[in-house]
């Protein structure tokens, strides 16, 4: 392009001679235009100031190297600021390429240092944890960002304006600053440290708190990670007078749940909510703990009645224990050992059997008892019975004549009564639970699916033998608590079930004849 000299006169018309002339800079801001940006920008909904919007019009022509005016590149300013914003930080997402929100800061976590590959200085990072009236989000600001936290730039109850790339973290969602900026004219009404109740939890959210009573606990297991080390993790259930929610504790948090008992008062601190096959988890890292709390926790179950349950549901059933199996081993097909015990609920509505699988074996349940046992798979059991499957995603709880409000004190429990004056799980029992034992009693200590030993019949050589299936194929082997037995049948049985084999004795195995 050819140089002009600035006094040179444009040409009359032709939009080349526009166009050179706008790559001069010769051509002043018109009124026209500067009247676009001002409607452009009233159009918008956003806290930039019109000073701060002219300003990134005026950087924008610069960048475009003059090919756009001042109304197209305030229309492209517009675009930008739109792009990202959210109403919320609910409605933040993994996969977002850029967020812009309001948050207020909630903890101020401590700065980290790390080894980038190929440079000698290492990297910084701090986790802000920020929240809004939707949720709460962790806030990772990197290097010069993070010194400038470090060194007191940023106290909790400060309000941000966030601009970042949101990923899903090792602790929940995460946003990636790239600028963030205090705004002290905007109010926030979050609270600093206030709790949660269990039904508010989302997916998503940080630093959570929130007060429960503990249901129930798993031991502890072990596991290696990728970088060959050991993790340890555990759980326990956690509920309050809105629900209840598993809790996932790692590593050196994960003894809780040897530490607690049921029936605790406890408040979680600092944990953060994950999903687990389509269920909202609490997780409590290094960051978290688990406290007990002197304050009484009251947790009253929902519970489907037994006699309208069907196949492939997982429901929360509860009532009176009518009779309670020996716990059970069996050999697994991988080789490992398993164990199970079958027991029976009632309620005022029909009774149920329920296998408790695994740790819920070891649960000290007796007849009589008035437990409550959630998320159960409902399965076909033997002889069209159907029956209750409590595997380790489930929770049982051994309930003292029907409390469910605990706290210091108490004795182990003090009465949750409703409007009527009923304690929680009264309605179990109906008529029915002040007569569970006599029903026990009167069964000889045994219900519909308690095991017997062998006995023989009235015929020759031909013996009944009643157990649980503790393998399946051939022989098929069955335990009634004190002696197994090896029985050929082609009957089709499932590992957990309770049957009675009938025929005839034959080198310490049982020819079934009849299988029920």
């Amino acid at each position: 392009m050819t140089d002009r000299p600035s006094t040179e006169k444009p040409p009359e018309s032709g939009a080349g001679g526009c166009r050179r002339q706008r790559l001069s800079g010769a051509e002043p801001t018109t009124d026209t235009s500067m009247g676009a940006i001002a409607d452009i920008y009233a159009d918008l909904d956003t806290d930039v100031s019109e000073e701060e919007f002219r300003e990134a019009v005026e950087e924008k022509i610069d960048q475009m190297g003059g090919l756009a005016d001042e109304e197209t590149a305030a229309m492209l300013i517009a675009h930008e600021l739109k792009d990202g914003e959210v109403e919320g930080i609910a409605d933040v997402e993994p996969g977002m390429d850029e967020v812009k929100f309001l948050a207020k800061v909630v903890r101020v976590g401590e700065v980290r240092t790390f080894e980038r590959d190929g440079e000698d200085e290492d990297g910084r990072v701090v986790n802000v944890e920020a929240a809004d009236e939707t949720g709460s989000i962790t806030l990772s600001f990197w290097d010069e960002q993070a010194a400038a936290v470090a060194d007191g730039g940023l106290e909790p109850g400060a309000v941000l304006r966030v601009k970042g790339r949101p990923k899903d973290g090792y602790n929940g969602l995460e946003v990636s600053v790239d600028k963030a900026e205090p705004d002290e004219e905007v109010e926030i009404d979050v609270q600093i440290g206030a709790t949660t109740s269990i039904d508010d939890l989302v997916l998503g959210r940080s630093d959570v708190n929130v007060r429960g009573l503990v249901l129930d606990t798993d031991s502890v297991r072990t596991f290696d990670r990728d970088d060959g080390s050991e993790g340890r993790v555990s759980n326990l259930t956690l509920g309050d007078e809105t629900g209840r929610v598993r809790v996932t504790m790692w590593d050196e948090r994960a003894e809780r749940a040897e530490e607690l008992s049921p029936g605790t008062p406890v408040e979680v601190v600092d944990g953060y909510v994950r999903e687990r096959d389509g269920d909202l988890e609490l997780h409590v890292g290094e960051a978290g703990a688990i406290e007990e709390i002197e304050e009484s926790v009251e947790f009253t179950p929902e519970t489907a009645a037994i006699d309208a349950v069907e196949i492939g549901q997982t429901v929360d059933i509860g009532g009176v224990v009518r009779s309670a199996d020996p716990k059970r081993t069996f050999d697994r097909d991988d080789g490992s050992e398993g164990q199970v015990r079958n027991v029976r609920i009632q309620d005022e509505t029909g009774d149920i059997r329920v296998a408790l699988w695994g740790d819920k074996a070891d649960k000290e349940i007796e007849p009589g008892d008035e437990v409550f046992v959630a998320d159960v798979e409902i399965k076909d059991g033997w002889q069209d019975d159907l029956e209750a499957s409590a595997n380790w995603r489930s929770t049982v709880v051994v309930l003292e004549d029907g409390d469910t409000t605990v706290g210091p004190g108490a004795g182990g429990g003090s009465a949750g009564t409703d409007d009527s004056g009923n304690a929680g799980l009264d309605a179990f029992a109906g008529d029915d639970g002040a007569t569970a034992d006599a029903e026990a009693a009167s069964d000889g200590g045994s219900g519909a699916g308690t095991a017997v030993a062998a006995a023989e019949s009235d015929e020759d050589d031909v013996v009944e033998f009643t157990g649980t299936v503790v393998q399946t194929g051939e022989p098929v082997v069955l335990d009634d608590g004190e002696e197994t037995m090896s029985v050929e049948t082609d009957a089709t049985v499932q590992l957990g079930q309770e049957i009675t084999a009938r025929g005839q004795l034959r080198d310490d195995r049982l020819d079934a004849e009849d299988v029920f």
